[in-house]
């Protein structure tokens, strides 16, 4: 099941802060926390008490609980890779390894008695998941999750993402990757010049980004990297549709309420003998068969408009598409919406036979 998180980070904020902001994401239905051991420097108690405070707000929520470690953080709160009672003790669910060990340590924590999640870091791009795979750990137990970069520029290309994210796939091990809110103004380190996973993404809407990466296949959780996003983003993050490319669109006025009924509310899916100049969504002229499409709005069509055929294609009449490229239009098709500015990259992952939706952009 796929989801979406929040990251918090105690020592930078006040804990009440803190726990209000859980609150807020977890009235929205959000399941995950990320936060970091690494970035703080207070004592081991102090550490442990302001934890266990705000991960007592996470339970409360149902939200899953990871936090960002290094072999210096398990120094510093005597932990081994034998024992990890101490970030049981602090209400985890699980551990990630920012820095890795060899391999076997890795694995033999998947084995810990408390059932800690022992989470990777997906983003190296070296071999190194393929040597803890070899030493057979305890799947159950073992999670991927991309870095984020808060410097500008320095963010992960699309083409290492895909090349690390599939590495973690192959193996079927669960997934996450980070994007950035606009409107968050901090993250565990001085430097915030937004915080994602994908360079690309730093200046996208943050839905965009989170559509972006279910669209991938690759990821299951989608984590905003910095705190506090606002309530708004918190609610426009939790309504993406996370099994389903849903596109934002405007439509024209004057389209009618049969068209206005196919682009919104009817199924639609790429049909498998695919066009390089449009997605066919086919069902609707079978559906609506005998209903009137007369031709009212045909002006040439570009990339991302949403077009419906009019009577003058008589069998193609009601038949719903979307123009991947630039096309002539003889007077028989009419545009009816065009899909957001933002989005029309997204129109990539329209593979054959992938289902998608429409919504009206708010």
């Amino acid at each position: 099941m796929k989801r979406l998180g929040i990251s918090v980070y105690p020592g930078h904020q006040s804990t009440e802060e803190i726990i209000e902001y859980i609150n807020l994401a977890g009235k929205y239905g959000y399941k995950r926390i990320f936060t970091c051991l690494i970035s703080t420097d207070k004592e081991i108690d102090e550490t442990v008490s302001e934890f266990k405070q705000v991960l007592a707000a996470a339970k409360n929520n149902d939200m899953e609980v990871i936090a960002d470690l290094d072999p210096t953080v398990f120094k510093r709160l005597n932990a081994t890779i034998h024992d990890l009672g101490i970030f049981k003790e602090m209400g985890l669910d699980g551990i990630r390894l920012d820095m890795g060990f060899s391999g076997m340590e890795e694995t033999l924590m998947t084995y810990n008695k408390y059932g800690l999640k022992i989470e990777l870091n997906m983003s190296s791009g070296t071999k190194y998941v393929d040597n803890i795979m070899s030493y057979k750990p305890n799947l159950e137990n073992l999670y991927g999750c991309h870095n984020f970069y808060p410097h500008v520029y320095t963010g992960l290309s699309y083409e290492h993402f895909l090349k690390c994210s599939i590495q973690f796939r192959e193996f079927g091990l669960k997934t996450a990757a980070f994007v950035n809110s606009e409107t968050a103004d901090h993250g565990p380190w001085p430097v915030s010049e937004g915080l994602c996973t994908l360079e690309e993404h730093r200046t996208l809407p943050i839905t965009v980004q989170a559509k972006h990466l279910f669209a991938t296949g690759l990821i299951d959780d989608v984590i905003i990297a910095n705190a506090f996003a606002s309530e708004e983003e918190l609610k426009a993050l939790s309504e993406v549709n996370k099994e389903m490319l849903e596109f934002d669109v405007e439509l024209e006025e004057n389209i009618s309420d049969i068209e206005k009924k196919i682009v919104l509310e009817e199924y639609h899916f790429n049909r498998g003998d695919v066009s390089e100049y449009m997605v066919r969504s086919t069902q609707s002229r079978v559906k609506y068969k005998g209903h009137g499409f007369p031709p009212y709005n045909t002006p040439d069509m570009k990339k991302g408009d949403i077009l419906i055929d009019s009577d003058l294609y008589t069998r193609y009449a009601g038949e719903l598409q979307v123009a991947l490229k630039p096309m002539k239009n003889y007077g028989k098709t009419n545009v009816v919406g065009h899909i957001v500015e933002e989005e029309l990259f997204l129109l990539d992952y329209l593979e054959p036979w992938r289902t998608f939706g429409f919504r009206l952009k708010k």
